[in-house]
């Protein structure tokens, strides 16, 4: 049975793909998915997950409750981790280049129950990433509805009881009511994006490139308008003294490294659409790399200016933008051009997040791992249609009954495990099968890799800590998932008896 557990899959090599389909995409007389993604389109999907919540809504909260204006050191320690994770994801995307992420690449190097479980992390990254951020559409939302009411003389703002979770998690790890009924933007939000991945991969790509385009535009039109305001003074003490573990000083800093470090999550879902690439060997590196580095510069440029126009312990709300903006009268104009970007910037993290989780649906389903149904290929659409139809209603439930508070951390955990194996599995499979071939190769890959997995780890056990509960529930309730019908129901293991 062990061996059996750590039964790796067979890995092809596939020296160049273009308008043709590798083995583990749809096997003789299946329909496939559509490649049809170009370098560009996967550098604007990379920009349409990693931009959102992290710029519109964490940024703030870690800076107010845990970095102080040192979060700037926070965004270059998770930079700095994701860089490490993103090379060795880009050897394996150029090496691999099938839909399923880190699922995919560790069930080639490490084995079917660390797939499996790497797998279940990924879809609570990124069903948990789609809640998370359609809970803060939600509150972005009724802020452009009050702008509006404003300009009209009408109440157009939603009552709390449509607009909140009805679930709050406590500080004693227990879940009670707060008395509202339903988030019903976030519920609306999922649902109109999961038709969008419903219908086809090159509309969900194009609406994401002319969202992406939006929130660039409305970033940057923050920062130009908002530099002239900087006082330096707002970044004294730049470390604040540490009140409590975790809480500013050099553990805050960390803490807020991790709570950052949802901002990242999005980058890995580029190499999600690695079975749509049209040439996945050249392209997905460039998508990766080339999203991640535009983003971490936006980052630590949007750090440097909010802490610099507005004292760091102002800006722990929902709308840290917007809150900063309050504070100079003469920038109204700009704080509701922010708050409508908002939203469009949080819509494109979703529909991403959307199309990552079906993507990964589809795949373990392919193996056998998840019921056969959830690995159809829409005949006319070529979309995973019935992994998307389930990975929208499971998000939409989420979204609707479930704060932030509880999910946000979550995602990050789930994201530093998957990045973990990532780094450790690129330098097994060095070893393991040299002859494939690489059309990308991670430099220093010793250092790469090692110092990628410690980093990745050391972040993890500092959310763990907190929130053991809550991951060690997930886990076993994954594991309970495969005993019971992923590992009889295994096409690799059927195969290999």
């Amino acid at each position: 049975m062990l061996k059996n557990l750590f039964a790796t899959h067979p890995i092809e090599a596939s020296p160049h793909v273009d308008a043709g389909e590798l083995p583990h995409d749809g096997l003789q007389g299946e329909t496939s998915l559509k490649r049809v993604l170009t370098a560009r389109h996967l550098v604007m999907l990379g920009i349409g997950a990693v931009i959102g919540a992290g710029i519109f809504v964490i940024t703030g909260q870690a800076a107010a409750e845990h970095a102080g204006p040192a979060l700037v050191i926070s965004f270059i320690v998770a930079g700095i981790a994701c860089a490490f994770a993103g090379l060795c994801y880009a050897e394996f995307a150029a090496m691999i280049p099938v839909s399923g992420s880190a699922y995919a690449y560790s069930y080639a190097t490490l084995g079917e129950i660390v797939a499996w479980f790497i797998g279940w992390n990924l879809v609570l990254e990124y069903l948990f990433a789609v809640a998370t951020v359609a809970a803060s559409w939600s509150g972005y939302f009724n802020e452009c509805l009050s702008i509006l009411g404003h300009w009209t003389g009408m109440a157009l703002t939603l009552p709390d009881y449509l607009s909140t979770a009805p679930l709050k998690y406590t500080d004693t790890h227990q879940i009670v009511t707060t008395g509202a009924l339903i988030n019903l933007p976030a519920v609306l939000i999922v649902a109109g994006l999961t038709w969008l991945c419903y219908v086809g991969i090159t509309q969900s790509t194009f609406v994401n490139s002319v969202i992406v385009t939006i929130k660039v535009l409305v970033i940057a039109l923050f920062l130009i308008f908002a530099f002239r305001y900087i006082d330096p003074a707002n970044w004294h003490p730049f470390i604040p003294k540490e009140e409590a573990p975790g809480r500013f000083g050099t553990s805050g800093i960390f803490r807020a490294a991790v709570l950052v470090f949802f901002s990242y999550v999005g980058f890995d879902a580029v190499s999600t659409a690695a079975g749509e690439a049209k040439n996945p060997q050249r392209d997905m590196p460039i998508g990766i790399l080339g999203s991640l580095a535009i983003c971490t510069v936006l980052y630590i440029a949007m750090a440097l200016t909010l802490t610099g126009i507005a004292p760091y312990h102002l800006l722990g709300t929902p709308e840290p933008m917007a809150t900063a903006l309050n504070l100079y009268p003469q920038l109204t104009w700009l704080k509701a051009i922010v708050s409508f970007g908002a939203l469009a910037g949080l819509s494109s993290v979703i529909l991403v997040m959307l199309l990552g989780t079906s993507r990964i649906f589809f795949s373990m389903a392919k193996d056998g791992l998840l019921p056969k149904g959830m690995s159809g290929v829409h005949a006319k659409h070529r979309t995973p249609h019935v992994a998307t139809i389930i990975a929208g209603v499971a998000a939409l439930v989420l979204a609707g009954l479930f704060p932030v508070s509880i999910l946000g951390e979550l995602v990050s955990m789930g994201t530093l495990l998957a990045f973990t194996t990532v780094c450790i599995g690129v330098l097994i499979l060095r070893y393991t099968r040299p002859d494939l071939p690489r059309s990308f190769r991670v430099p220093g890959i010793w250092v790469v890799s090692i110092l990628g997995a410690v980093i990745c780890l050391y972040l993890f056990w500092q959310s763990f800590r907190a929130n053991w509960p809550l991951m060690l529930g997930w886990t076993a309730i994954g594991m309970l998932i495969y005993f019971l019908y992923g590992y009889s129901h295994s096409k690799l293991r059927k195969h290999n008896s």
